[in-house]
């Protein structure tokens, strides 16, 4: 089974940049297209963002040219990276391969908490 760890979350004020990272183990990471979903409290988990194989990307309305998502194939990890941070975009972070449907198709890892707050 593959294990998802993310990292990079933290405080951060409105209008500042944080940088996800998501490590995923074992050697078919490279088959799969990654995407970084995020679940506020009170609300269901929704997907921000999606990767394919070879770099194709696709993004909520709400982070469309905000956020940008990057993988590597060769280190197993997939990126995310916010900009223009918003109140609205505090939640917690999480990434997964996706299925068809556009949900998380391995365990989901631990999170990374994002909160954007002044």
């Amino acid at each position: 089974q593959v294990q998802l760890v993310e990292s990079g979350g933290g405080l951060v004020q409105p209008g500042g940049s944080l940088r996800l990272s998501c490590a995923a183990s074992g050697s078919i990471f490279s088959f799969y297209v990654m995407a970084w979903y995020r679940q506020a409290p009170g609300k269901q988990r929704e997907l921000v963002a999606s990767i394919t194989r070879v770099g194709s990307t696709n993004y909520a309305d709400s982070v469309k040219g905000r956020f940008t998502i990057s993988r590597d194939n060769a280190k197993n990890t997939v990126y995310l990276q916010m900009n223009s941070l918003k109140p609205e975009d505090t939640a917690v972070y999480y990434c997964n391969a996706m299925t068809l449907g556009g949900s998380g198709y391995w365990d989901w890892g631990q999170g990374t908490q994002v909160t954007v707050s002044s």
